[in-house]
């Protein structure tokens, strides 16, 4: 009977027939058989069914199964430990007070104890367990710290079976993601060399772990960063950027993102290392989601000095993050990819003079105008705007924006107030491209910033030149011939 009922709860057509039938009640005391293998049977059918869903997740904390669950742990053979490992994995996975129902019942401690048998399995499915408890909250975190979890799965992590070091890495890293002090417990019970030793396995679930984990600490402080970093790392994590596994290289795109960000010590140790060339072809290849650390690791390296935002120029990051800005469809990507633009473009004329030249500027500003625009992506496009238009002296880049709404034209219009009276062949190439005209066209409201702008530039050229391509000007020449009395 059991037997069917855990292969009937393999198909989740079946699942809601098995629970109308009141399966839960029948499944209980079975767990307390003599005969080992219903006992066993019995648990794994508990497990398929409360992996299902919460609500079957739910009826199983109802029926008061997990007390005796977590009795057997500590009693029962290795078969029945997976089992009950199992249903407890499954009923934490759903959400924090489901999990916190698992602690409430005392399962920690019986799980933490199957981190120590000696079959491998066994330590598997527990660390699979904690990972699922600890992965919700800081809470529910700590107390899978405080119940000792830790130093026995960096043990686990040691061991050959590669399942069994996957998913101590992916504990690990559901423990460390909360909180600067639990990345710490993690960092102080020795893990992070021996995670980093794995960087360079052939396994490409384990490297994804790894480098997940990794990042988990990286990202809390400058001295976890630096830990990590310590445990030399580089160029190693960088070989999988370019792994055949997607994952493998999102997730080590995201740790070099997590440790960028902190100093500018840090992301030159990223520079020296080679990191912004490869992150360069990481984003040229990636697309989609998977194309965001790499997206962010470029702005946070530029965005600490003029020398590590010329590394991200000359090694050809421009390109890149224009083809996200104008080709990936979700605006976050957009919007990360104009933070970053603006980033780079920021530090000097030289800098922005590479955007302009790129045609970057044209493209935020579209970003900008297009009325699908999130509002976020809008405000990234205009401070990107902003801070590279006021640092760009390249004139002929910034004539395409003479077109922009006001509260971007005033920028550019300041920007040639600046650099015309200093300049002869600017001032002439202005005239000829037609770019003193489209000034004249500009309303600007008297007072206004942009108007005084505009002024200044028309007290850059005598008055005739100015009327000449004033909107109004064939209107008044027409009314001067009117007037005009030829006396003959």
């Amino acid at each position: 009977f059991v037997q069917t009922v855990a292969d009937l709860a393999t198909r989740p057509a079946n699942i809601d027939a098995l629970q109308n039938a009141g399966v839960m009640a029948l499944l209980r005391p079975l767990l307390l058989d003599n005969v080992a293998s219903i006992q066993q049977s019995a648990a794994l059918a508990l497990g398929r069914l409360a992996n299902y869903s919460d609500e079957l997740a739910e009826s199983v904390v109802k029926h008061e199964i997990l007390p005796q669950l977590v009795y057997s742990l500590s009693q029962q053979n290795r078969f029945y430990k997976k089992a009950a490992s199992f249903v407890l994995r499954a009923v934490s996975k759903h959400s924090p007070h489901l999990a916190q129902a698992v602690v409430d019942s005392g399962a920690l401690e019986a799980l933490v104890a199957c981190l120590e048998e000696f079959d491998p399995s066994v330590k598997e499915s527990a660390a699979w367990a904690l990972g699922y408890i600890a992965r919700h909250t800081k809470e529910l975190a700590n107390t899978v710290v405080d119940a000792g979890a830790v130093p026995l799965l960096v043990l686990c992590f040691q061991e050959p079976e590669l399942s069994l070091k996957r998913i101590s890495a992916s504990a690990l890293s559901d423990i460390c993601k909360h909180s600067p002090e639990l990345a710490q417990v993690v960092v102080d019970a020795g893990a992070v060399s021996l995670l980093a030793k794995d960087i360079s396995h052939n396994d490409a679930q384990l490297k994804r772990q790894v480098c997940s984990c990794l990042s988990q600490i990286a990202k809390h402080s400058v001295d976890l960063a630096e830990v990590v970093v310590e445990a030399e790392i580089f160029p190693r994590i960088l070989h999988c950027l370019k792994d055949i596994d997607e994952f493998v290289r999102k997730n080590a795109a995201t740790c070099i993102r997590e440790i960028a960000r902190h100093t500018p010590d840090l992301a030159k140790l990223i520079v020296n290392a080679g990191g912004v060339a490869a992150m360069v072809d990481y984003i040229t290849e990636a697309r989609g989601n998977n194309r965001l650390p790499g997206i962010m690791t470029l702005g946070y390296i530029a965005a600490f000095s003029e020398t590590l935002a010329l590394a991200v120029v000359v090694s050809k990051g421009i390109p890149p993050l224009k083809d996200a800005l104008i080709n990936e469809p979700e605006d976050h990507l957009k919007a990360a990819s104009a933070w970053s633009l603006g980033q780079i473009g920021r530090h000097s004329p030289d800098h922005a003079r590479a955007l302009a030249e790129a045609d970057v500027l044209r493209r935020l500003l579209a970003v900008y105008l297009h009325q699908d625009s999130s509002e976020d992506l809008q405000t990234k496009a205009k401070r990107a705007l902003k801070c590279v238009i006021q640092k760009c002296t390249n004139l002929p880049a910034l004539e395409p924006l003479l077109e922009a709404p006001p509260n971007i034209l005033k920028y550019v219009v300041q920007q040639f107030a600046k650099v015309l009276p200093n300049d002869l062949n600017a001032r002439r190439n202005f005239v000829q491209s037609g770019g003193l005209q489209k000034v004249q066209e500009v309303n600007a409201e008297v007072g206004s910033k942009l108007h005084d702008y505009v002024q200044e530039i028309n007290a850059l050229y005598p008055p005739e030149i100015v009327q000449y391509y004033s909107p109004n000007y064939s209107e008044t020449l027409i009314k001067k011939m009117d007037e005009f009395n030829p006396t003959g």
